[in-house]
């Protein structure tokens, strides 16, 4: 009995062996599968294919003609060597434009506070036109404003009125460095008065008109600019030009002038300008520039100091509001602070082309 439950339990124990091993096979043969199917097969990287895949990103723009026009560009702001020198094109020309045009306008009938009927219109332009090749950059800049009220009762009066023209070169000496002359040309168009002391001003009451004053800055320096935010200008050989071509207006303290019948004054110093904008939020920025100018020649401790703040919010594509402060100091006009701040809502349509281009399908937009 014993020898017949041994053999037995022998034989189930050979038995579930075999079970064992033949399940274990089909496990081995089910991962061994799953393993080639998933695995890198060696060999085939002796001849590697690279298979071409091409993406456009959200902020880039498909060339398919000679020109890109980008409208309504978020950014108002100046343009600068590095936001132009930077791009991955060998010749090309870039305009940017802003135009905004704001209005005001009150009316009353029966009005028990009180009030005087009036309408006022200010309009603005500023464009930078920018050529750049290998290590060339020339910058052109045209900024002209103009604006009145007209109010029941009183003569139309000028609220704003000024030309600035601007043109500067740059030779790319080193990484952010730039040899840079140009100049610079303001004046205004029409005859402006002091309504406080001539309520209904004549032609004969003028105190300024085109080109008196006029002023004209020319020389050469060295400029950097190691971002798109920051330009700093400075020019030791500076020539700073006063005209005043108005018989009328040529005496002796009107604009710096030494002696009566004088129409031009000339001035030789150093001048140092710096650009810097501050993005406050998105759709805010803060645009300062201030320009310093000492004369070698007669008292170079007084500094002239030229102040703009320019403050951009943008609500959509097309209406915006522009803060502007300007602050001048100069000696030679008036030994007094001259301040004008102007506020303004209305529409604003910026513009911005780019042309001669290399041949490269796929660019990012020189204006962010």
């Amino acid at each position: 009995m014993r020898k017949v439950l041994v053999f037995v339990i022998m034989f189930l124990g050979c038995f579930m062996h075999a079970q064992v091993v033949d399940y274990q096979k089909i496990i081995d043969s089910i991962a061994q599968k799953k393993w080639d199917s998933t695995s890198l097969d060696i060999d085939s990287l002796a001849n590697p294919k690279i298979v071409d895949i091409r993406s456009i990103k959200k902020d880039s723009v498909k060339i398919t003609n000679n020109v890109i026009i980008i409208p309504n560009s978020n950014d108002a702001s100046p343009l600068t060597p590095s936001s132009i020198l930077t791009l991955p094109t060998l010749k090309r020309w870039f305009i940017f434009g802003q135009n905004s045009l704001v209005f005001n306008q009150s009316s009353f009938a029966n009005w028990y506070a009180g009030g005087n009927n009036n309408i006022g219109v200010i309009g603005k332009v500023n464009y930078n036109i920018v050529y750049k090749k290998d290590r060339h950059y020339l910058d052109n800049n045209i900024q002209l404003g103009y604006g009145f009220v007209s109010s029941t009762g009183q003569s139309t009066r000028k609220t704003d009125d000024y030309i600035n023209l601007m043109t500067n070169y740059g030779y790319e000496l080193a990484q952010h460095y730039y040899l840079s002359t140009g100049f610079q040309f303001l004046s205004q168009f029409t005859a402006g008065y002091n309504y406080s002391n001539t309520p209904d001003p004549v032609f004969n009451d003028r105190i300024s008109k085109f080109m008196a004053p006029g002023y004209l800055n020319l020389g050469i320096g060295l400029s950097y600019n190691p971002n798109e935010n920051l330009q700093i200008i400075l020019r030791p050989i500076n020539g700073k030009f006063t005209f005043v071509l108005d018989k009328k207006l040529q005496f002796a303290g009107n604009y710096g002038l030494e002696k009566d019948g004088q129409s031009l004054r000339a001035e030789v110093g150093t001048m140092l300008n710096i650009l810097y904008k501050i993005k406050l939020f998105k759709d805010a920025t803060y645009v300062n520039s201030v320009n310093f100018f000492s004369n070698y020649l007669q008292h170079s401790e007084r500094v002239d100091i030229n102040y703009t703040g320019s403050l951009n919010l943008k609500f959509n594509k097309y209406i915006t509001t522009v803060v502007t402060i300007d602050i001048v100091y100069d000696h030679d006009q008036i030994q007094k602070l001259q301040r004008k701040q102007t506020l303004g809502v209305g529409i604003t349509y910026n513009l911005g082309y780019k042309i001669e281009r290399d041949k490269t399908s796929v660019i990012k937009p020189f204006v962010n």
